[in-house]
């Protein structure tokens, strides 16, 4: 039964996009289902977000980062995700416990052992039915970003907003980070899906909206 749906990726992959565009066609197809996202998902969660993503002068050590985020993903996981699937409706997230190998693992060089039994913890032992992974060169997820910020510019500074503190970091961060995706992707086949995000949004919506609709079908099928 497929109930719970990530979507995963670097910086400028298009997978908050390619989320939006999955929920507008299963509503269309009368499909329950929840957008949601990590971090803010929840009140909590949205004031974690904003120490995360936009505190700009104060320094955050990668233990301090991990603890706020795995915060975030415990009140979310009880107050929002686990509610929802109990409620029979199809959750999508934008993040989950993929990010935090990547961007704390791979990316800060937190312990992926300790790492995975904290998402554990923190994800009440919830994993999602299928993951997709939107993944493209860094050198296009950048540039992306900052064709983004840069049309935002004007808005982005009205309200006192900067770019995000991993939008901030190097290449190189953001290299290990994409790394990090393949090889949790490569372990685990059955359930993550990588999509080759440096084509056309709609070419990239319709391979997933394909394999949503097997996944769904196998479903029904079984009941």
């Amino acid at each position: 039964m497929i109930r719970f749906i990530s979507f995963e990726g670097g910086d400028g992959s298009g997978k908050s996009t390619q989320l939006e565009l999955l929920a507008g066609y299963l509503s269309r197809q009368g499909i329950s289902c929840l957008s949601t996202r990590e971090p803010g998902g929840t009140n909590l969660g949205k004031m974690l977000r904003k120490v995360l993503l936009e505190l700009r002068d104060e320094p955050i050590s990668p233990e301090t980062e991990l603890f706020l985020y795995l915060a975030d993903r415990a009140q979310h996981v009880q107050e929002v995700i686990e509610p929802a699937m109990a409620a029979g409706k199809l959750v999508l997230c934008d993040r989950f416990t993929d990010s935090t190998l990547a961007y704390q693992g791979y990316g800060r060089g937190v312990d992926l052992d300790a790492l995975s039994r904290m998402n554990a913890i923190a994800s009440r032992g919830v994993v999602p039915d299928l993951t997709f992974l939107l993944d493209c060169p860094v050198e296009v997820g950048l540039s992306r970003t900052q064709t983004r910020s840069s049309s935002h510019a004007s808005r982005a500074a009205a309200k006192g907003k900067a770019e995000d503190r991993f939008e901030r970091e190097g290449a190189l961060f953001h290299e290990q980070v994409r790394r990090g995706f393949l090889e949790l992707a490569q372990a685990d086949l059955a359930r993550i899906v990588v999509i080759d995000a440096a084509r056309s949004i709609a070419s990239i919506q319709q391979e997933i909206v394909m394999i949503v609709e097997q996944k769904l079908a196998t479903r029904h099928s079984a009941k």
